[in-house]
């Protein structure tokens, strides 16, 4: 299982992610507020803005302060080290 940090400690598995959204559109503004909604969305931004929308395969949403493209090289950077151990075992 590999791990991928969301900011301020916060982790998630990576294996769970189906995607990595930006904020700031509509359509994604209403499945957060959908999701507060039915108690669903994990808040993960220690009271900073909102800048990355996680969408994980159990139906929850989680709120990350940090850019959705740092939460991508951090999951390559992760399966890269992955790769790379699988070839020195």
């Amino acid at each position: 299982m590999q791990l991928i940090n969301i900011g301020f400690g916060n982790i998630i598995s990576a294996d769970r992610m189906i995607a990595i959204v930006s904020p700031e559109s509509a359509p994604i503004k209403r499945i957060v507020q959908e999701a507060k909604d039915d108690k669903v969305v994990i808040d993960a931004t220690f009271g900073r803005k909102t800048r990355a929308v996680i969408i994980m395969d159990s139906g929850h949403i989680v709120l990350s302060a940090i850019q959705p493209e740092t939460v991508a090289s951090r999951l390559e950077k992760g399966e890269q080290e992955s790769i790379q151990n699988s070839y020195e075992e």
